[in-house]
C-alpha cells in the first residue's frame, strides 16, 4: 500500500490493528504519515520518506495483564459479571467459557437449591475447563446460607468463586480461598479455588490483599472446615489474587468514577507488595460503567489487569430477564437510572443503583425504607401513610403480605419468623423486604401487572452502550448474545487503543478512526 497522509487513506491503516505500520515523515512536505511495510532508502525521483518509528501489531488478547488469560486459560482478559437472582443464567456461563472468556453465574438472592441445580448443571455444561464461576454474596441477614452456598461451591469443586458486596471478610469467603491450599514441587502455593474479590473501597480491598487473619482461620480450623495445614499455607498467599475494583455500576455501588478509584487500588495493591515481597502479586481489574469499547479502553490504559461488563449483558438473548425488561433497558438514556434500597441490606440503608425510566421501584422501595426509619413496627405506622403503601406499593394489606413472607420464610430459615415474632422491627423489615424481593423477581418473570414495580439493575454504561449500538446489528435483540457483546467491546477497544497509540507519535489520526460500529466478529 502506498504511504498515507490523507484523512481517508490514514483511516484504513489505523484499521489494520493487527498489522505492524511504520510512522514516517514526507520530508518535502513535513507531513506525518504511516506506512504498511516497503522499504526505506534512496528514492530517486519520489519524495524522500524518514522513518519516525514503528508501532507493531496489537491484538485484543494483550490488553490486559497476560498473566491474567495464562491463570485462568482464557484467550481476553474479559469478564460477564454475575447478576443476581440468576440473571446471569447456566446459558450465559456455558456461553462465556466456551468462548475462552469468563462468566459467574449470578447467585445473589436466590436459594440453596436453585444454586445447587444451577452449579451441577455448569459443571455438566462445561466440563473439564476452568474459566467458569459462581458468585458468592455478602448476605448479613442470611449468614447461614452464605456458609452453606460457600460450602456448596467448594463440594462441587467450582473453579472460580466471585465474592461480591463484602464489607469485611467472613469465614465463608477464607475457607472458599484457604480450603485446597496445596504446595507445588518448587515450593509455590497452589490454590484448588480462585477467588475474585469485588469492592469499591481501599480499606476493603487491603483485607483482600492480605493473607487471611489467624483469627477466622483459627475458627475454620476449630470447626473442621480447613486443616491446620491449610491454614498455615494461608499465610503465604492473599484472600484473593484477583481484585475487581466496582466503580459506578449497577446494583450494589458507592458511584466512584473509575478514574480515581482504580488508580487508588493499584497504588494499594504496590504497597502492600513493597511490604509483603513473598505474598503472590495481586491482578486488579476494573468494572462499572463499561459499556462501549472507549470505556473499555480507558480502563486497559488505567492499568486493569482485566475487565467485568455487568448491565450491557442483562439485554443479551442469555440473560435471564423478561423480554418486557430488555425492552426497557434497550431504552435508557444515560440519566435514567437512580438509586434505591437494596432488599439483601435493606436495614442497613445500603443503596443499590437501578433503572429509573419507565418504573417506580426506586420511589416506592425509598418510600418504604422512610416508613421503616420513622417507625417502630406496622402499628405505629400512620393510618394514611399506611393505605398509601397497602395501595400504591404493595397492591395488598400489611396482614396479606406478612401471611406470604411467613410462608416463605418458613421454608427458607424459619428462625426469621420466630424472631420477627418478638421484634416489632424486624417484622416491619421482612414484609417491607417482600417488595424489594418480588420486584426483581416481577422483571425476570414481566408480571404484566407489575411493571412499574419492576426492579432492573442498571448503571449509566447502559445508556451509553444504546447509542453505541443504534443502527448496527447490535441493535436488534436478535443478535445480541453475550459472546458478540464481549468480541466487540475488546474488539472496540483495541482498535481505539490503536488509533490513541498513533496519535502519540504525531500521527494526525482522523476523529473516526476513534469509532468502532459493532460488526459481527467470530
Amino acid at each position: 500500500m502506498p504511504p498515507a497522509f490523507t484523512a481517508e487513506s490514514l483511516a484504513e491503516l489505523v484499521r489494520c490493528v493487527r498489522d505492524p505500520v511504520h510512522v514516517i515523515r514526507n520530508e518535502s512536505t513535513g507531513g506525518v504519515g504511516l506506512a504498511l511495510g516497503g522499504e526505506f532508502g534512496p528514492s530517486g525521483s519520489g519524495p524522500e520518506f524518514t522513518l519516525l518509528g514503528t508501532v507493531p501489531g496489537l491484538y485484543p488478547e494483550w490488553l490486559g495483564d497476560r498473566g491474567f488469560c495464562e491463570v485462568h486459560a482464557v484467550r481476553f482478559p474479559y469478564v460477564a459479571g454475575e447478576m443476581a437472582n440468576g440473571i446471569a443464567t447456566v446459558d450465559m456461563v456455558s456461553a462465556m467459557a466456551r468462548a475462552e472468556m469468563i462468566s459467574f453465574f449470578g447467585a445473589g438472592g436466590l436459594s440453596f437449591d436453585v444454586v445447587e441445580r444451577a452449579t451441577v448443571q455448569l459443571k455438566e455444561n462445561i466440563g473439564d475447563v476452568t474459566n467458569w464461576g459462581v458468585n458468592l454474596i455478602h448476605s448479613p441477614q442470611e449468614p447461614e446460607l452464605e456458609n452453606r452456598v460457600a460450602g456448596l461451591l467448594l463440594s462441587q469443586r467450582v473453579p472460580i468463586v466471585s465474592a461480591s458486596a463484602f464489607m469485611d471478610l467472613t469465614p465463608a469467603v477464607v475457607r472458599c480461598a484457604v480450603a485446597g491450599l496445596t504446595v507445588t514441587a518448587d515450593g509455590q502455593v497452589r490454590r484448588r479455588t480462585q477467588v475474585f474479590a469485588k469492592v469499591s473501597r481501599p480499606e476493603v480491598a487491603e483485607r483482600f490483599m492480605a493473607p487471611a487473619p489467624p483469627r477466622i482461620l483459627d475458627h475454620l480450623v476449630a470447626h473442621g472446615e480447613i486443616t491446620r495445614y491449610e491454614a498455615e499455607l494461608a499465610a503465604r498467599v492473599p484472600v484473593a489474587e484477583d481484585i475487581t475494583v466496582e466503580s459506578d455500576s449497577g446494583g450494589h455501588t458507592d458511584n466512584r468514577p473509575l478514574g480515581a478509584l482504580l488508580p487508588a487500588i493499584l497504588s494499594l495493591r504496590d504497597k502492600i507488595a513493597r511490604e509483603n515481597p513473598g505474598i503472590p502479586r495481586v491482578r486488579v481489574g476494573a468494572a462499572g460503567g463499561l459499556g462501549t469499547p472507549d470505556a473499555v479502553a480507558s480502563a486497559f490504559a488505567l492499568g486493569a489487569a482485566y475487565v467485568v461488563t455487568g448491565s450491557v449483558n442483562q439485554v443479551a438473548r442469555e440473560a435471564g430477564l423478561s423480554d418486557e425488561a430488555k425492552g426497557m433497558l434497550a431504552a435508557a438514556d444515560l440519566a435514567d437510572v437512580t438509586m434505591a434500597p437494596a432488599a439483601d441490606m435493606f436495614e442497613l440503608g445500603v443503596k443499590l443503583q437501578v433503572l429509573r425510566r419507565g418504573t417506580m421501584f426506586a420511589a416506592r422501595a425509598t418510600q418504604l425504607y422512610d416508613a421503616y426509619v420513622g417507625h417502630s413496627g406496622l402499628d405505629d405506622i400512620p393510618a394514611e401513610l399506611r393505605q398509601r403503601i397497602e395501595r400504591d406499593v404493595l397492591g395488598a394489606s400489611f396482614e396479606e403480605i406478612w401471611q406470604l413472607t411467613e410462608r416463605f420464610w418458613q421454608q427458607r430459615d424459619p428462625a426469621e419468623i420466630t424472631r420477627a415474632a418478638g421484634d416489632t422491627k424486624h417484622r416491619m423489615a421482612l414484609v417491607f423486604r417482600w417488595y424489594l424481593g418480588n420486584s426483581s423477581r416481577w422483571a425476570i418473570d414481566g408480571h404484566p401487572k407489575r411493571r412499574t414495580d419492576y426492579q432492573i439493575w442498571c448503571g449509566p454504561a447502559m445508556g451509553a452502550f444504546n447509542r453505541w449500538v443504534a443502527g448496527s446489528f447490535l441493535a436488534d435483540p436478535a443478535e445480541r448474545t453475550v459472546v458478540q457483546i464481549a468480541y466487540n467491546l475488546v474488539e472496540g477497544a483495541a482498535a481505539l487503543t490503536r488509533a490513541h497509540q498513533l496519535r502519540t507519535y504525531g500521527v494526525p489520526v482522523p476523529d473516526r478512526s476513534f469509532v468502532f460500529p459493532p460488526r459481527r466478529l467470530a
